[in-house]
């Protein structure tokens, strides 16, 4: 018996009703109206000949057909892209050293770079995590080739890839005691959010005091989760142990941190370009990180 094909813009489709949890969120990603999308969806299920979510008012959810659709259609796009890459861009391969800081996407990137390596398998990467600033500095220096990293300052170099926003960060159980200076976690200088947080706090005249200083933002956290204090850091670095404070009068609004890329101009920019392609193609339904304009 012979099958009608799948057509890869409806699993496109599906897993971005998938990631967004709604089909309007979906219309945005792909680029499409919501009726549109909507079709394609019902499109795909007649070629399923199975229903792969379960529609309320309300909700949203997958059938357990659409869960097994789910893992295999990411693998069919995953294999489309790569194929596409491979016929109509020059191969990727040699070593890139790149630089990518603490702040870009702590919980996803492993990920990330596992399926980056299926799709160009023959780039060596050598990696470098750290603080933005000693990135920087190496990258300065000659000794990395690319870097994705926060945004130094007022500093216009590089290219915005991701925006995210920063939000006041405490253990699950602080309860804020306005009698007392604020308890800070911090990283050392120089540091944007060791700045933002101390000239906030200076703005509405509130008294702090750093309480812990650490090397890392793996320390920040655990400093935090452990009740020493109160940081500033990325929403995606909330952890389920750990709160985000709602912005008030004693916890200022706090602005976006934005995340850039050198490197796409220079000698090893054959190498950064997919690397990066890759990254912002790979994220672009993820809800914690906004994909800079």
């Amino acid at each position: 018996m012979r099958y009608p094909d799948l057509e890869i813009d409806l699993l496109r489709a599906f897993i971005a009703v998938v990631e967004t949890g709604s089909f309007t969120g979906a219309a945005e990603v792909v680029g499409r109206s919501q009726s549109a999308v909507s079709q394609k969806v019902l499109r795909l299920e007649d070629i399923l000949d199975c229903r792969v979510f379960h529609r309320t008012s309300r909700s949203l959810t997958l059938t357990r057909d659409g869960e097994r659709l789910l893992v295999a259609a990411r693998r069919l796009l995953e294999f489309n892209d790569a194929l596409l890459r491979e016929l109509r861009e020059p191969t990727a391969c040699g070593t890139l050293r790149l630089g990518i800081a603490e702040d870009f996407i702590p919980a996803q990137l492993p990920k990330l770079l596992a399926r980056f390596n299926r799709i160009y398998p023959d780039v060596h990467l050598e990696l470098m995590t750290g603080l933005s600033c000693q990135l920087l500095a190496a990258y300065d220096a000659g000794q990395l080739d690319g870097v994705i990293a926060k945004k130094d300052g007022a500093a216009q170099r590089g290219r915005v890839i991701w925006r995210e926003p920063l939000v006041w960060m405490a253990d699950a159980e602080y309860r804020p005691d306005d009698a007392k200076p604020v308890r800070l976690v911090m990283l050392p200088p120089p540091c944007t959010y060791r700045d933002l947080m101390i000239a906030s706090l200076d703005g509405i005249r509130r008294d702090w005091t750093a309480v812990c200083t650490a090397s890392s933002l793996m320390g920040i956290q655990a400093a935090v989760a452990g009740g020493l204090g109160v940081t500033v850091l990325g929403r995606s670095f909330a952890q389920p142990h750990m709160q985000i404070l709602r912005t008030s009068e004693q916890w200022p609004v706090l602005p976006m941190t934005e995340i850039i890329v050198l490197g796409e101009q220079g000698q090893s920019e054959g190498l950064v370009r997919p690397l990066v392609d890759f990254l912002t193609d790979a994220l672009s339904g993820n809800e914690a990180l906004l994909l800079a304009s």
